[in-house]
């Protein structure tokens, strides 16, 4: 039984009211409750049809203005598209009016997000959100993208906006989507304005925001420096294990600028960290809670990742490669992903395409998926593209090397439904825009706070962004490229535009090749600036080269000698690459785990391949738990059960598993005992893949100082003193929160997926909340597992990041693929397709994937025809 949220007044929201009307006492004669009941059925009546309003014609025809010819739209039993035109123009057109159809109130959203535009339609709970968007200026840059683009994307991107406004034309606001009709209720007066190709391209610095890197880790190790030495903090930041964790790329270097899988290779850096005194220290945590707010549009957190591998024909059942992936994302309802497939009925010069996969709403193409010749998956590459300066300001100019060199400014206005417009007044150094400014408490810092003083504002320390993704870049390019590529040579093409966020890339063909491809911008430091820690911006010495990793140099690999590739986040490469990517690679576990599966394994099928993704082992159990069953005197029966589950234990983490349960109470547990009294709250451990490698270290001592608690007198406490207490508690709490006997309890039942609709789904008002939102689902997995099921133990047990989606790609036989979606294709709360593959995935089932026209056919269960429209019309 999920416990039952609690709101804060803070979430209060305006359509509230409208459910406190009812009168206290009611006089309960036949006739009355006969008529309140009749009253009912009429509401539920009246409700469920704006609800299902919106819920578009997907059999039939209809016409679509600019087509050239028809396009069949031909949907699976759950709601997934597969589009078939004459013409490139023609798809997109049609792709644009699909997603439409399914989610533009999504999109909507989305492009107010990105354009710094929220306050527009939830008043001041916006206002924070749109300052450091506009500050960082998504929507600008994405604009200034436009004229880099191939004429094939700006076309692409075109038709697909007008594909989206045909759409809109032919609906009123409330048959567009239901939150429409609630919000209008609330007194928005609203009517969505038209889509622009650059609300597209804005969708893509929100995916490279999520993707950021260590930006985080940035701010955490200052916090952690003011009352940690170096050497504590190094305990709190291990190096990674290359031998335990094999990196990507096992080999190769760079030779004159390009990078050779069988080359050596070696490298210098010289990194150098300044002091941080309590201001800049201030000014950073301030930033980080300031930064936490924003929306989670992918997601954010360790829990946010991916897995992808790809085996070529010799580990395969069916002797051609196979590639899975599954992207660990934010959790959302709708998930962020929608399926489509599009298809060009012949290929022509006119008519490129014949691909298949999951896309994002709003975003022309397919992402991540297979065309008729090659397979590609993703993982964050999570490479070094930001850092924080610390910058002195002096009235309007900032000062490097002892130079006062003027800010540049500018001011934007942001709209503010139900208030005043607010001026933002954006400042920036040439490391990029000051992102303190925004902050309400930094009032020596900040351009836009409040003051009385006479003179300019902002003297004192400021925090600028620099990061690549806010330059204008040509993502958009390599995603039709990839659509397109029909061998590596083009793959890699396709890939060399993939700019921001960075991403690995696992390919297979059909003509029985595998290969791996790191892409994306990844900016040289000058000598004085690592990247792990923000940089003083007054010395030049720490400035970026404005050079980056060339393409070329970026590593690499075809058809590797053990016939098989992993990516999970880990590290591509070994330290002697002479190129600095990042130091805060994920720890490894899952990409070991993986690769551990697929020795053992030998020839996969399909099946053998998707029950890899659901593997729940958890990998810090075999090295805690001979820890825990060591420990003595934890007293009565009672608090020995959950030991005792232990002792049988596999280390899965199935949903119904109570040996589960206890370990991860017991894992919050220590947590909390061992680090809470020593950190900062903001930097609290979340309990994913570097705690793992923080705690096996400290395991090997113990009387290490971590595990004494400092709020404690003339007491020291030991390893073992705080193990017998994490395990005390946890019994308790299990107690408290599921059952007095430990066979009754359930990781499922503490690990919870609550499936939240971004805005509506949040407002406090139940009814609403019931509508948009899906949250009975208990599941098993973790943080840092193959079945990434992230939570963050600084908060709960509930899901705070999973699998988005999951695919497996045999390369022999695209109808044989598997695929399935977090929820479901629709954005509608009365679609039958809004969450009708969640059961599915909780349950470790996929959809199969139709790829041939012959099976799209045989699986069609709504066909809609779009025409032309008259042109007499």
């Amino acid at each position: 039984m999920t416990e039952p949220r609690v709101t804060s007044p803070d979430d209060d929201f305006s359509l509230r009211a409208l459910f406190r009307a009812a009168p206290r006492k009611l006089r309960w004669s036949a006739y009355v409750a006969a008529g309140l009941a009749l009253l009912m059925v009429l509401l539920l009546l009246t409700v469920a049809a704006f609800v299902r309003r919106p819920v578009p014609d997907t059999d039939g025809e209809l016409e679509l203005a600019g087509l050239g010819a028809e396009v069949e739209v031909i949907r699976d039993d759950h709601g997934i598209a597969q589009i078939y035109a004459d013409t490139d123009d023609d798809l997109m057109r049609a792709q644009g009016f699909v997603a439409a159809q399914d989610r533009f109130f999504e999109m909507d959203v989305r492009r107010h997000v990105t354009a710094g535009r929220l306050s527009e339609l939830f008043g001041e709970d916006g206002l924070e959100k749109d300052k450091y968007i506009r500050t960082m200026g998504w929507r600008r840059v994405a604009e200034e993208e436009w004229a880099l683009l191939d004429t094939e994307t700006r076309d692409a991107l075109t038709a697909y906006a007008e594909g989206v406004n045909a759409y809109l034309e032919q609906q009123g606001t409330s048959e567009i989507a239901v939150e429409y009709t609630i919000l209008g209720l609330t007194g928005l007066d609203y009517e969505p304005e038209p889509w622009e190709p650059a609300d597209s391209l804005a969708w893509l610095k929100a995916m490279a925001w999520d993707l950021r890197g260590n930006m985080d880790e940035e701010i955490a190790r200052v916090m952690a420096s003011l009352d940690h030495s170096p050497e504590e903090i190094a305990e709190l930041y291990p190096a990674y294990d290359m031998d335990g964790h094999p990196p990507i790329v096992g080999a190769g270097g760079v030779v004159d600028g390009v990078f050779e899988q069988n080359a050596t290779r070696n490298s210098t850096r010289n990194p150098r960290r300044p002091a941080y005194n309590d201001e800049t220290v201030r000014a950073l945590a301030d930033l980080q809670a300031g930064l936490d707010r924003l929306p989670e549009l992918l997601g954010r957190g360790d829990g946010i990742g991916s897995n992808s591998w790809v085996v070529d024909g010799e580990h395969s059942s069916t002797g051609q490669p196979m590639l899975a992936n599954d992207p660990h994302l934010g959790i959302s309802q709708p998930g962020i992903w929608m399926q489509m497939g599009l298809h060009c009925r012949e290929i022509t010069s006119d008519c490129t395409l014949d691909v298949a996969g999951f896309t994002f709403s709003g975003v022309p193409g397919v992402i991540i998926g297979h065309n008729a010749d090659i397979a590609w998956g993703f993982t964050n590459l999570g490479p070094d593209v930001t850092d924080l300066y610390l910058e002195q300001i002096d009235g309007e100019n900032w000062i490097q090397d002892g130079e006062a060199k003027p800010l540049t400014v500018r001011t934007e206005t942001i709209k503010v439904r139900d208030g005043d417009d607010f001026e933002l007044h954006i400042r920036e150094t040439a490391h990029g825009p000051l992102l303190s400014d925004v902050s309400k408490e930094l009032s020596t810092v900040g351009a836009n706070a409040p003051t009385d003083e006479p003179g300019p504002r902002g003297n004192g320390y400021a925090v600028a962004l620099q990061w690549t993704a806010l330059q204008p870049t040509t993502t958009a390019d390599a995603v039709l490229g990839l659509n397109r590529a029909g061998n590596w040579d083009e793959f890699r093409a396709a890939a060399s535009d993939f700019a921001v966020p960075a991403q690995n890339m696992v390919y297979a063909d059909r003509a029985g090749h595998i290969g791996y491809q790191a892409p994306g911008l990844v900016p040289i430091r000058k000598s004085g600036n690592d990247g792990t820690m923000p940089a003083e911006g007054w010395l030049s010495a720490n400035d970026w080269t404005g050079d980056f990793i060339p393409f070329d140099g970026l590593p690499n690999v075809l058809d590797p000698e053990e016939g098989f590739i992993v990516t999970a986040n880990q590290a591509v490469i070994d330290d002697d690459y002479p190129y600095f990517l990042t130091d805060d690679w994920d720890y490894g576990y899952r990409s070991t785990r993986i690769r551990e599966l697929l020795e053992a394994e030998g020839e996969l099928s399909v099946a053998e391949m998707t029950g890899l993704q659901l593997d729940t082992t958890n990998p810090m159990a075999a090295t805690l738990v001979p820890y825990l069953l060591d420990i003595e005197d934890l007293g009565s029966t009672y608090y020995r059960d959950g030991q005792d589950l232990l002792r049988s234990w596999d280390f899965t983490q199935p949903a119904d598993s109570a040996a589960a349960a206890y370990y991860n109470v017991v894992w919050s547990n220590l947590l909390r005992l061992t680090f809470h009294d020593e950190l900062r709250e903001g930097i609290w451990p979340n309990g994913g893949d570097r705690w793992f490698a923080v705690v096996a270290n400290l395991l090997r001592d113990p009387a290490g100082p971590w595990w004494d608690d400092s709020e404690t007198e003339d007491v020291k406490e030991s390893r073992d003193d705080i193990l017998r207490q994490a395990m005390l508690d946890a019994r308790d709490e299990l107690t408290k929160r599921q059952a007095l006997d430990a066979d009754d309890w359930s990781w499922g039942h503490l690990h919870r997926l609550e499936l939240h609709h971004a805005t509506l789904g949040e407002s406090g008002v139940a009814p609403i909340e019931r509508l948009f939102n899906r949250d009975q689902y208990g599941v098993g997995g973790g943080s840092s597992i193959v079945d990434a099921t992230s939570w963050d133990a600084a908060q709960g047990y509930e899901v705070t990041a999973a699998p988005s989606m999951r695919m497996v790609v045999s390369l022999a036989d695209f109808d044989r693929s598997r695929y399935i979606n977090l929820t479901g294709v629709s954005g509608h709360p009365g679609s039958s397709h809004y969450g009708d593959q969640t059961e599915l995935y909780v349950n470790g089932d996929y959809l199969p994937w139709a790829f041939s026209r012959d099976a799209v056919v045989d699986a069609a269960d709504d066909i809609l025809v779009l025409t032309p429209a008259d042109s007499s019309d």
